[in-house]
């Protein structure tokens, strides 16, 4: 079963592939291009909020974050749709302010040309694609959120550690693709793809329970892992 798993990088989009007897790393700037070099797959997960909500916040984020206890920071909440079409930045916070009571964070907003980019795609996309978080992922997968962050080196080597036992094992450079992409760019694809592999075999989890609706096409909104 070959299956990828994606992260947004600096310069584009790190992707992992496995189809159980190994991993593939790939780089694009464009995740179009990313999915088209990694061939036929049943399953892919990606590190971005599919879903904008108009007003309020989604299900999914806080339902993760109750879920991460002190790694809840590492969730962001998604921005209202308005605000992260509106330019610039100043705009952007009070848009968001005036439509659910908060401002939006430099990170959230930076974030726009990929989840713009990922909509624009989703409707193309040659295999079913669900929403990931790799801090949901890496809980799952461990049993129990994790301590550490994934900027830490013991963080790094915890995650390193329960990629192995999944059968993940990032060895190597992973070249050329990894030139392009951090530490953490990996790790997150990885574990992505890990959630790709339960995703194609129907074990998967959302957050929450029952997905929200609230995508332009109707697409359950939800976290999977």
């Amino acid at each position: 079963m070959r299956v990828i798993g994606i992260d947004g990088c600096r310069k584009g989009w790190f992707g992992i592939v496995t189809d159980g007897g190994g991993v593939e790393a790939l780089f694009a700037p464009r995740v179009a291009d990313l999915v088209a070099s990694a061939g036929a797959v049943a399953a892919i997960a990606i590190d971005i909020p599919i879903g904008l909500p108009d007003r309020g916040v989604r299900q999914a984020d806080r339902a993760a974050r109750e879920r991460l206890g002190r790694l809840a920071s590492s969730v962001f909440l998604t921005p209202v749709r308005a605000a992260l079409a509106a330019e610039p930045y100043r705009e952007a916070t009070a848009v968001a302010v005036r439509l659910t009571g908060a401002g939006i964070s430099q990170q959230a907003y930076r974030l726009r040309e990929k989840i713009f980019e990922v909509e624009d795609w989703l409707p193309g996309s040659p295999a079913p694609v669900w929403e990931v978080h790799p801090e949901i992922c890496f809980a799952v997968a461990n049993g129990a959120p994790l301590s550490c962050s994934k900027h830490t080196w013991a963080g790094g080597q915890e995650r390193r550690l329960i990629l192995a036992r999944h059968g993940l094992a990032l060895d190597g450079p992973l070249l050329p693709a990894g030139r392009h992409a951090g530490p953490d760019d990996v790790l997150d694809a990885a574990i992505a793809a890990w959630s790709a592999r339960r995703l194609a075999a129907g074990t998967a989890q959302s957050l929450p329970a029952r997905p929200e609706e609230m995508t332009p096409g109707g697409r359950p909104m939800a976290i999977w892992a």
